[in-house]
Order: C-alpha cells, then sequence, then structure tokens
C-alpha cells in the first residue's frame, strides 16, 4: 500500500513537473510582452521531429538539434510575426499567436504528413531504479531533478544577471523599464530564446514518456499549462510553474482516487478544481505586480 502510494506521488510530480516547465515558457513571454503564445506548443512538436531527424546521430546531437531548432524558431517567429504588432492590443496578439501555431503546425503536416510516427528516444530512461527499496521509473525520476535544475537555473538568472534583472522590471513596468535604460528587443529576445530552451527540453521529456510524435502534440500540453498559468497569476512565473505543477499533479492523483466509474471524467474535476481556486482568488494564486500594464 504504501509502496502504491509513493509510486503515485512519485508520477504526479513527474507530470506536474512537466506542465510546469510548459507553463514557465508561457508565463515568460506573457510576462514580458503580456503575449499568450500559443505557438509554444509548435516548439515542443519541432522538437519532437528533430529528434526524429537525428534518430541515427547520438543522443548528445540529437539534443544539441533540438535546442537549436526550438531557440531559432522561437527567435523567428518573434521577430518575424509579433515584433510588428508589439504595440498592439491583448486580442490581435492573440489571434497572432493562433496564426502562427496554425501554420507551423499545418506546414509539418504537409512535409511530414499528419500520421502518428513513433520515435525511441533514449530507450534507457525507460528502465526502473530502486530506491529505498522501491522501484521507480528512471524517466519520472529524470523529469522532476530536470525540472528541479531548470527551476533553480531560471531563479539565478533573473536574481543574479543583468539580463535577468531587466526582465524582471520589463515584466513588472515595461514602459517604466524602457525609461529606465532597458532595451526592449534585447529583452523580448532573450525571454523568447529561454521559451525556446523550456520547450525544447520539454519536448525531449515528452517523447521519451510518449514514444510518438504527431504534428498536433503539443497542443494537449499547452492549452492545461495554460490553465496552469491562469490559476497561478498571469505575469507571474512563480504562479506560472505552481499552477502548472497543481494541474498536472491532480490529473493523475484524481485518477488515483477517484472510483473507477469516474476515473474516465477526471477532467472534469480538474477543471471544476480550477474553477474553485478562481473563485476563491480571481487573481490567481500568486498575481503579478506589473499585471495591467502593457507593452
Amino acid at each position: 500500500m504504501i509502496v502504491d502510494v509513493i509510486q503515485g506521488l512519485v508520477d504526479a510530480i513527474s507530470v506536474g513537473s512537466l506542465y510546469a516547465l510548459t507553463a514557465l515558457g508561457i508565463g515568460l513571454i506573457f510576462g514580458v510582452m503580456r503575449l499568450i503564445n500559443f505557438a509554444h506548443s509548435e516548439l515542443i512538436m519541432l522538437t519532437g521531429y528533430t529528434l526524429l531527424l537525428f534518430a541515427s546521430e547520438p543522443a548528445a546531437v540529437a539534443i544539441l538539434g533540438g535546442l537549436v531548432v526550438a531557440v531559432a524558431v522561437a527567435l523567428i517567429t518573434e521577430r518575424i510575426a509579433f515584433r510588428p504588432l508589439r504595440g498592439a492590443d491583448p486580442t490581435t496578439l492573440l489571434v497572432a499567436s493562433f496564426a502562427v501555431s496554425f501554420l507551423i503546425q499545418k506546414t509539418m503536416a504537409l512535409t511530414v504528413g499528419s500520421k502518428t510516427k513513433g520515435v525511441d528516444f533514449l530507450p534507457s530512461l525507460g528502465e526502473q531504479i530502486v530506491v529505498a527499496g522501491i522501484r521507480l521509473q528512471l524517466l519520472k525520476m529524470v523529469t522532476i531533478i530536470v525540472t528541479v535544475v531548470l527551476l533553480v537555473a531560471l531563479s539565478w538568472f533573473l536574481r543574479r544577471t543583468r539580463y535577468g534583472r531587466e526582465m524582471r522590471a520589463a515584466a513588472e513596468n515595461f514602459r517604466m523599464a524602457q525609461l529606465l535604460g532597458v532595451r526592449s528587443d534585447r529583452v523580448i529576445s532573450i525571454a523568447f530564446a529561454i521559451s525556446g530552451v523550456l520547450a525544447a527540453v520539454v519536448g525531449f521529456l515528452f517523447v521519451s514518456q510518449s514514444g510518438f510524435l504527431e504534428p498536433r502534440m503539443g497542443l494537449q500540453l499547452v492549452a492545461i499549462a495554460f490553465v496552469g498559468t491562469v490559476i497561478g497569476g498571469l505575469g507571474s512565473l512563480v504562479g506560472a510553474a505552481i499552477g502548472g505543477f497543481i494541474v498536472g499533479a491532480a490529473t493523475v492523483l484524481l485518477q488515483l482516487v477517484l472510483p473507477y466509474g469516474l476515473r474516465e471524467f477526471r477532467e472534469v474535476f480538474v477543471y471544476l478544481l480550477v474553477i474553485f481556486i478562481l473563485l476563491v482568488r480571481p487573481q490567481g494564486l500568486i498575481p503579478s505586480a506589473g499585471l495591467r500594464q502593457r507593452v
């Protein structure tokens, strides 16, 4: 019984970690640009197809290729699609993000086909390890460790580096940050590059876990992670990570605690939880002080 509980908790933390990373990538862009970037899902998808492209190469080469593709596409979309619209209203930016997402997704469907493809990335992560007498999947432990490392690294970057402090200032009050000498193009480009790195890591972990690829593979991750950013507090990076973790972990825990006949409706209970949180705290769990500021 205890073993099952611990394994269930590890599963919940692992899935929650994946959604936390996804929500963090979304929240990072919203924080500095007030843009809900649904094209983030395509960065995850492109990372997966890059792994397939480099399937015959060493894992390190495939990982490097995935990182380069995700960051490059993130920067290209920011420069071509979002920079010209930087002064537009949030609705226009939202439509633009859907348009970019649709364009990349359909281009990939036309190029590689819409059929599901299998990929065996880092199969050794499917092995089990023994921790305190309990057998746990190595991939889940790696997911948790990678998430913790990235969260600590991003926290250090935002608090201890010049560019990180500029990003925090821009998230609080972008116009004031510009008046104080913060270069908006540089700050936003760095935010998109970091979001590309986070999307690539999510792509690596998700492909290792699922073993499949298809052009719409990132949509569910981003949709649920966006819900996490809302309940965590739009504009708050800490809130985004916590909200994403809560939503992801809840989906796993409900699968364990719900009666068998109700398990297929677990998403309903997840969204009921979301509604309850927003009723209690409409601004989210950790709201951003600069939420009302626009670029």
